[in-house]
C-alpha cells in the first residue's frame, strides 16, 4: 500500500535542502522496495524546523524535522512511513504548539494541498467562493467585502470593498484587476508563501474581485526574486484555463477573466500602487500624482482594482462563509486575520496567522520563542524598513491598525523584525534614511532630496560635539516632519518614521561615536 510523504517545495525549505532531501527519501524508498508517493507541498511556515517531512497516516500526518538527506536512511530504519519514533519526530503535526494556537483562515490549506493540483485543491474547500459570488450580483459581491471589514494587506489597509465599489461605479468599456505581488519589505514572505503554497487562492480572488468590479482581464505583478513563485502561479493558472476557471466564460457563466503573470523590475517604489502601474505599461516606476485614484483611471487609463496577494487570498473565504464568519475574527476596525512573518533576531521565525488583538509580546515570546541570541530584546520593526522601531515598554500594543497608529508605528504587510540589545540604533536610523534615498523614484523633492540630507545629517549627528549634536537634531526632526508633510507617496512620507522613533526612545545611541554600516 502506497505512502503519501510530503516534503515542502516552498523556496525557504529549498534553501535549507528540501529537494535534496526529496531526492534522497526517493531513492531509499527505491532501494528498500517501498512504495511511496512523495508530494511537493508549501511550507507550515515554522522555518527553523524546515525541512519539515510529513508523512499521512491513519491518524493524520506525523512530522518529522528539521530532516537533511543524511538522515534518510535512519528515518527509514525507524519506520517512519509508520509513524515510527526518531529523534526528529515531533508528532502528529496539527497537534504542534505553534500550528495549534494558530487561527488560519488565509492560510488554512498551504502546507496541505499540492500547490499544483487544483483537484486537491478543490477537495479543501477551493473554489466555493466563486461559485457564489457567479450565484449574485457584482454589487452583492462588493457588499459583502465590504459588510466583512476586509482592509488591504499590503500596508495601506484602505477597506477593499470602497475600492471594490469605487471601480465598479466607474464607467468605462474596458477594466482591469491587478495583485501587487511585489512583496520587497524586509522580514515578509507571507505572499511568497501564499503563491508557492497555494495559488489557485489567489487566482480565484482575483477571478471574484473581476466579477464583482466588471474586469475582463488581470495582471499579477510578481517580485522578479520569485521563480518559484512564478512557476507555481503559471501551472495552477494553465489547470484553472483548462478546467473553465479562467478564459473567456468562467464556470460556463459568460463572464470572462483572462489572467497573466508580469515580472517586475525589482524596484522597491513599484511596490506602491500607481508605480506598479507605469511599470506594468512599460514605463519607468514612478509614483503617479492622485487624483484620479486608480480605481477610476489606473491602468491604461482605465479603472483598475488594485490589491496585495493577502488581500485577494482572504475573499473566498468571505465569500464561501460569508461577511459574519470573517468579520468575527478581529477587534474594532481590523476585522479578520492578519498573517504575521516573525523574523530577525528569534529562535523560531514563521509565519502565524491569528485574528488582529494580539500583542507583540505574545507574538515574539509564545510563537516565536524569544531571541535567538538569548540576549534581551531591544527594538522590534514592525511594518517593514518604513515602520517604527517599537521599545520592549511598548511591547503590550496590540496588533491592530489603529493601536499601532496611536504610537507612532504601522503594521503594514505584517513583517516583524526582532533586535536584542546589541543593536546600534543610530546605525538603523540612518539606514532608513540611506534606504530611502537609494530607492527613491526621484519624482518629487521631499524624498529625492530630504533623504540624501538625512543620511548627512545623521552623519555630522554622530560626529559632532554636543551643541552641534542638539542643532543638528532639530533640523533632522525638522526635515522629517517635511517629508512627512511634502512627499508623493509613503516611502518619502514613511521614512522618517524609524529615523523618529530611533531619535525618541534610543536617543543614547546617537551620543556621538561613528556609525557603523548596515546592510
Amino acid at each position: 500500500m502506497s505512502v503519501t510523504v510530503y516534503v515542502p517545495i516552498d523556496a525557504s525549505a529549498l534553501s535549507l535542502g528540501a529537494e535534496a532531501v526529496a531526492k534522497a527519501i526517493a531513492a531509499e524508498a527505491t532501494r528498500r522496495s517501498a512504495d511511496v508517493r512523495i508530494v511537493r507541498n508549501g511550507s507550515r511556515g515554522m522555518y527553523w524546523l524546515e525541512p519539515l517531512v510529513e508523512v499521512e497516516t491513519a491518524d493524520g500526518r506525523f512530522a518529522y524535522g528539521p530532516v537533511q538527506p543524511q538522515d534518510v536512511p535512519a528515518l527509514f530504519d525507524a519506520d517512519f512511513l509508520q509513524a515510527g519514533q526518531h529523534a526528529l519526530a515531533l508528532g502528529p503535526t496539527e497537534s504542534i504548539a505553534y500550528l495549534q494556537r494558530q487561527q488560519r483562515l488565509t492560510f488554512a490549506r498551504v502546507g496541505i494541498v499540492d500547490p499544483r493540483s487544483l483537484e486537491d485543491y478543490r477537495a479543501h474547500g477551493g473554489y466555493r467562493g466563486l461559485a457564489n459570488a457567479l450565484r449574485v450580483s457584482s454589487k452583492d459581491i462588493v457588499q459583502t467585502v465590504l459588510d466583512a471589514g476586509l482592509r488591504g494587506r499590503g500596508g495601506a489597509a484602505f477597506p477593499t470593498g470602497i475600492k471594490w465599489k469605487t471601480c465598479l461605479d466607474a464607467p468605462a468599456d474596458q477594466k482591469y484587476v491587478v495583485c501587487n505581488a511585489d512583496e520587497g519589505d524586509s522580514g515578509t514572505f507571507s505572499d511568497r508563501m501564499i503563491m508557492e503554497g497555494d495559488p489557485f487562492v489567489l487566482i480565484e480572488g482575483m477571478t471574484i474581485a473581476a466579477i464583482a468590479v466588471g474586469a475582463t482581464r488581470g495582471y499579477i505583478y510578481l517580485r522578479v526574486e520569485y521563480p518559484h513563485a512564478q512557476r507555481a502561479l503559471l501551472a495552477a493558472m494553465a489547470a484553472a484555463e483548462a478546467a473553465g476557471f479562467l478564459g473567456d466564460s468562467v464556470c460556463g457563466s459568460g463572464k470572462a477573466f483572462h489572467l497573466e503573470v508580469r515580472m517586475a523590475g525589482g524596484a522597491y517604489i513599484c511596490g506602491e500602487e500607481t508605480s506598479l502601474l507605469e511599470s506594468l505599461e512599460g514605463k519607468r516606476g514612478q509614483v503617479r500624482f492622485k487624483p484620479p485614484l486608480p480605481a477610476i483611471e489606473g491602468l491604461f487609463g482605465k479603472p483598475t482594482a488594485i490589491n496585495n496577494v493577502v488581500t485577494f487570498a482572504s475573499v473566498p473565504i468571505i465569500l464561501d462563509q460569508g461577511a459574519g464568519y470573517y468579520r468575527d475574527y478581529g477587534t474594532g476596525k481590523s476585522r479578520g486575520t492578519l498573517p504575521i512573518q516573525l523574523a530577525g533576531n528569534l529562535k523560531r521565525a514563521g509565519l502565524v496567522e491569528l485574528a488582529f488583538g494580539t500583542t507583540l509580546r505574545e507574538l515574539i515570546d509564545d510563537f516565536g520563542g524569544g531571541t535567538a541570541s538569548g540576549r534581551p530584546l531591544r527594538a522590534v520593526q514592525v511594518g517593514g524598513p518604513l515602520g517604527a522601531y517599537i521599545p520592549a515598554s511598548q511591547l503590550d500594543t496590540p496588533m491592530d491598525y489603529e493601536a499601532f497608529a496611536a504610537i507612532g508605528g504601522m503594521l503594514g504587510h505584517g513583517g516583524v523584525v526582532v533586535f536584542d540589545d546589541t543593536v546600534d540604533m543610530a546605525a538603523q536610523a540612518r539606514y532608513a534614511m540611506e534606504f530611502c534615498a537609494i530607492e527613491s523614484c526621484g519624482k518629487c523633492t521631499p524624498c529625492r532630496i530630504g533623504s540624501t540630507r538625512g543620511v548627512e545629517v545623521i552623519d555630522r549627528m554622530l560626529t559632532g560635539s554636543a551643541i552641534e549634536r542638539e542643532r543638528d537634531e532639530i533640523l533632522l526632526r525638522d526635515l522629517c516632519q517635511t517629508m512627512i508633510a511634502g512627499s508623493l507617496c509613503a516611502l518619502g512620507g514613511m521614512a522618517p518614521f524609524p529615523v523618529l522613533s530611533a531619535l525618541d526612545h534610543f536617543h543614547e545611541d546617537f551620543a556621538g561615536t561613528a556609525v557603523t554600516a548596515v546592510h
